[in-house]
């Protein structure tokens, strides 16, 4: 197969949860870039249906569904109307997650903010990778990407935040994602029998819009190539893993980070 062909995900069908925004937006956009039937659900129905209406006007294959990644139902009831709508599901990319509330800081953290972290990450991409697992193993194929960070094994050091308003993550946020990273290669151990990848991308720091000024001035000196992230760095990651291109890839953790954990 000719190296451009590996990359075309024509006739597939991806999911991203946490689709509609940054990351989850880019990821979604590059897929059906590549010829894939994409469906980007989040818990706000409005904004998934105005994005992938913006999609379709730029001759993108895209559909918005409304799913709350923590809740059972709704993953079960998401993964049902894309393979009612289109009768497969070749790409789960579970990028929901985020922080719940404001972080807190031992020895002054909230368990529930805790608890509400896991749930949202941890949780989250259980479900879902469970849920699409139960429609690749019939189908004897399929790519899991679930999405960590660099502090899920890295820790993330104070001393960059001093004087910032930026809410840095606290001890939640670094035990979800080094959880979910773990999880994704139990996923490829379990799953690699019935032909389904599972790999997990972890981004550096990837300001979102409006972030303030000396954030962006900070985390640019501190990564190898001296620029700040954007979202569509993650657009080749997400684009190798989930196709053929990166059939014999599985169980990885792939750091998109200009070079920030190198030192």
């Amino acid at each position: 197969m000719k190296l451009p062909d590996m990359f075309d995900l024509t006739d597939q069908v991806a999911i991203v949860t946490g689709g509609a925004t940054h990351l989850g937006k880019a990821m979604a956009t590059g897929l059906a870039e590549l010829g894939a039937t994409t469906v980007i659900a989040s818990r706000r129905r409005q904004l998934c249906e105005d994005v992938a209406a913006e999609m379709r006007s730029n001759g993108l294959n895209c559909t918005g569904l409304r799913c709350d990644a923590t809740s059972e139902a709704e993953v079960n009831a998401l993964i049902n109307d894309v393979i009612a709508q289109f009768g497969q599901l070749n790409v789960m990319v579970c990028n929901a997650g985020g922080v719940a509330v404001p972080a807190t800081y031992i020895p002054n953290g909230d368990i529930e903010e805790f608890t509400s972290t896991l749930e949202i990450n941890v949780r989250g991409t259980y479900l879902c990778a469970n849920e699409a697992a139960k429609v690749m193993v019939p189908q004897g194929s399929g790519a899991i990407i679930t999405i960590g960070s660099i502090h899920g094994s890295l820790t993330n050091d104070k001393r960059f935040y001093e004087g910032l308003s930026f809410n840095r993550g606290g001890s939640a946020y670094q035990t979800a994602k080094a959880g979910i990273i773990n999880f994704t290669r139990y996923l490829a151990m379990e799953l690699g029998e019935h032909g389904i990848t599972a790999n997990c991308i972890s981004p550096g720091q990837i300001p979102k819009p409006g972030t303030e000024p000396i954030f962006l001035e900070r985390a640019s000196k501190l990564n190898a190539l001296s620029r700040n992230g954007v979202a569509d760095d993650l657009k080749g990651a997400v684009a190798l893993l989930a196709s053929p291109a990166g059939s014999w890839i599985t169980g990885q953790n792939v750091i998109v980070d200009g070079g920030w954990s190198i030192w």
